[in-house]
């Protein structure tokens, strides 16, 4: 883990309902890794940041995301959606609804950050090569330190996701960590 100053838990994208929506066959496997990480971060203090692709059914806000492959997704309303069923924030945990692929783009992110003086981000969610890349590399711009947890991120594809990796380690070398790696952390954190 590469860990400076305060650190939070940015959950991304984790979406999916009750898993059966089109994003959510890559978090079936990885919901309980998920649910066990967000449980440790709790316990350990660590704040839970929720963040959530929503677009109105409308789609005036979606932009140019229909240029690329993807069609209209994560429409308000639909239960696939939905933060993953078993995830989701509780108490004064900030959830934040963007509507564009950076989680920082246009969203509270910086602001949320701020106020908990946050240098370091331990990520989880999809995809690792459209969401959490482009997060990564804002985050990146931002000079905070990344660790974005391998076994539970997954791409579009076997083969973006595995470039995905490779380009967020390319920005920070030691930026790749596993599940049991942040938990292993946490343990000690508390």
């Amino acid at each position: 883990m590469n860990i400076k100053g305060n650190t939070a838990l940015l959950v991304v994208d984790f979406q999916g309902g009750d898993l059966s929506g089109p994003k959510a066959a890559y978090a079936h496997g990885q919901l309980h890794r998920a649910q066990a990480l967000v449980a440790a971060s709790r316990a350990a203090g660590v704040p839970v940041i929720w963040v959530q692709e929503v677009h109105k059914p409308h789609l005036a806000d979606i932009g140019r995301e229909l240029d690329g492959s993807e069609g209209p997704h994560c429409i308000e309303g639909n239960p696939a959606t939905e933060i993953a069923t078993g995830l989701g924030p509780v108490g004064a945990e900030h959830h934040i609804r963007k509507r564009r692929y950076s989680s920082f783009f246009a969203t509270e992110l910086d602001i949320v950050l701020k106020q908990y003086q946050v240098e370091t981000l331990v990520m989880i969610g999809g995809f690792t090569d459209i969401c959490i890349l482009y997060t990564s590399v804002d985050a990146h711009q931002r000079d905070l330190t990344l660790n974005v947890v391998g076994d539970v991120v997954a791409g579009s594809s076997r083969q973006a996701h595995d470039d995905a990796l490779k380009m967020i380690q390319h920005l920070q070398p030691s930026a790749l960590v596993t599940s049991q790696d942040v938990l292993n952390w946490l343990a000690v954190a508390v």
